[in-house]
């Protein structure tokens, strides 16, 4: 019976460093995950203000208005 206890015990702890294991690995993921996310938006952002600052320094073209009656 002191073996099996023993057995018992040794699984237990082999479970649990597993689990442990797994979610180290989970959180590394997801930290990976949350980072790439980050840089992404990061990199948009630029991009977008970039369109957006060029966008402003350009002139607008004047498009002829359409009056309906005026001919």
């Amino acid at each position: 019976m002191n073996n099996e206890d023993a057995q018992r015990r040794a699984s237990a702890l082999f479970k649990k460093e597993q689990q442990v294991r797994e979610a180290e690995k989970a959180m590394a993921e997801y930290q990976a995950e949350m980072q790439a996310t980050r840089e992404k938006t990061a990199r948009l952002r630029a991009l977008r203000l970039a369109r957006d600052a060029a966008n402003a320094k350009a002139p607008r073209p004047l498009k002829p208005s359409k009056r309906k009656g005026a001919a």
